[in-house]
């Protein structure tokens, strides 16, 4: 965060699920970090909302059990978390009851967000009494802006559903739907990487792109979290929120300018253009898994089917992997190939653009086809940064060419401290830029991407392919790539490099 940018406006945050895990583990360390980067001032407060007993005093020591972890930058955590926490206060209530909201108007005034860290049920409910409360309406020197978790609808037809509801009662104007994928630096960064550079916009197509791999692999299995996850799955849960996204920043044609309308309208042309399967096309070009008992990393891992609330005859996904279509004059022709699953070999986000070979090469004994693609790799997480695969000459008397990578990572060129990436998503929702959230048709027309799958998995009673805990996923993915002779570029646990 640069120290050029200016506090936000002076701002109420209510948060409704105020001891919920989302605002302990995220939002509040998020607001802290704020707190010590400048990006709010003395005059930012905190209000939660919740059915849990608990008062201002209550609220204060279990979002501020983060002092006992100590780490990296604990200090200087501890400073801010003291400057703050006598902003923040407990509204104890069921926010289903018009009673809370009525409370709610006394306790608020002038410029106010409203964060839903609750289940996704609650999400219109919550919006329209807000709103026969008054309490979204505007002023021209006061906002009323609410910011929304996934997962926004199950489907096509509840996503439409959804931003009805919302949009009968407030403005697109008001609405900040949260990816926190899009808080993370390198994938803002894709479109200065793209649009700075010469270079990179010029083989920018299809042209010069082979195809597109976009990798959400995580370690962790499902957990305490079977409850949810069994009605949710692997598809549901990433695809049409956080990997359309960054296929939206890769695919997205430069925007006439960098104002949040220009961009949006850039991100929602691509996903709009996402070809829509038939159920035939859905069949050929999706797989989907569920891990069985194994090891990651060393820890033992149950069955999926074995988890707490988890069906023992359960055909939800922990894995998929789908190859995608993008339907516009420059992508033409290259595939979008995406995977995300749980259980898995190690915790890695990346994109991975392979550019087609050379046409024709001239050194002894070294056809074309022989020579490594050109590979550009954008690390998101767990160690952000960029890397270039290109082919040099080896050292020696003989002209033999040998693959090496450019690498940059933020941490080694920036101080950029541990941030939770909600940071940036909070400020903007503050000042006012919705670059970075969704608008209601890229939410739709994602939806209407995925929708095919959903129909064939829920009609054709498969199975999904197994695939052992601590591994890369079921066969069946790799065979989505090689009958179009391409493989998954390897994952690499966290700080290492794959040749």
């Amino acid at each position: 965060m640069s120290n050029s940018v200016k506090p936000a406006p002076p701002t109420t945050l209510v948060i409704f699920g105020a001891f919920g895990d989302l605002t302990r583990r995220l939002l509040m360390p998020a607001l802290i970090n704020m707190t010590r980067l400048g990006l709010v001032g003395d005059d930012f407060h905190v209000l939660g909302v919740g059915i849990d007993e608990g008062d201002d005093q209550s609220l204060r020591e279990a979002l501020g059990n983060f002092d006992a972890k100590g780490g990296e930058g604990a200090s200087e955590k501890g400073d801010a978390w003291a400057r703050l926490k006598d902003r923040v206060a407990y509204l104890k209530g069921d926010f289903t009851h018009d009673e809370v909201y009525e409370r709610l108007k006394t306790r608020v005034s002038g410029n106010v967000a409203f964060y839903f860290a609750v289940p996704a049920k609650f999400f219109g409910e919550i919006v329209v009494k807000l709103t026969d409360h008054n309490l979204m309406t505007e002023t021209p020197h006061a906002f009323r802006r609410i910011a929304i978790e996934k997962p926004f609808g199950h489907d096509l037809a509840s996503a439409r559903d959804l931003n009805a509801r919302i949009l009968d009662k407030v403005s697109e104007a008001q609405v900040y739907r949260i990816d926190h994928f899009l808080g993370k630096e390198t994938v803002q960064n894709i479109m200065t990487a793209r649009f700075a550079n010469m270079m990179i916009e010029r083989v920018w197509n299809s042209d010069c792109i082979s195809h597109v791999q976009i990798t959400a692999a995580e370690t962790v299995d499902v957990g305490t979290r079977g409850k949810f996850y069994d009605t949710t799955g692997a598809l549901r849960d990433m695809v049409p929120n956080h990997l359309f996204q960054l296929l939206a920043m890769v695919a997205m044609e430069p925007p006439a300018n960098f104002d949040a309308e220009a961009i949006r309208n850039e991100k929602g042309k691509v996903l709009k253009a996402v070809r829509v399967y038939s159920p035939a096309q859905a069949k050929r070009n999706g797989v989907r898994g569920a891990y069985t008992a194994g090891k990651v990393q060393g820890h033992d891992v149950p069955d999926y089917t074995a988890t707490a609330d988890v069906a023992p005859d359960s055909h939800t996904e922990t894995y998929v992997a789908l190859k995608l279509m993008v339907d516009t004059w420059r992508w033409a022709g290259v595939p979008f190939y995406l995977r995300t699953g749980k259980a898995m070999t190690c915790r890695d986000t990346e994109i991975v653009i392979t550019f087609k070979p050379v046409p024709f090469a001239s050194f002894p004994g070294a056809a074309a086809d022989m020579l490594p693609p050109n590979r550009l790799i954008i690390q998101i997480q767990p160690d952000e940064g960029l890397s270039m695969d290109i082919n040099i000459k080896r050292p020696g008397l003989e002209v033999a060419t040998a693959p090496i990578a450019l690498d940059f990572r933020y941490a080694d060129a920036f101080n950029i401290g541990h941030l939770t990436g909600y940071e940036s998503l909070i400020y903007d929702l503050f000042a006012g830029d919705q670059t970075l959230f969704q608008r209601a048709d890229a939410i739709e027309a994602g939806w209407a991407a995925v929708q095919p799958f959903l129909d064939l998995w829920a009609t054709d009673q498969s199975i999904p392919e197994p695939y052992e805990a601590g591994t890369l996923g079921p066969a069946a993915a790799d065979a989505l790539l090689s009958h179009d002779g391409h493989e998954w570029h390897e994952l690499a646990p966290a700080g290492q490099t794959v040749p």
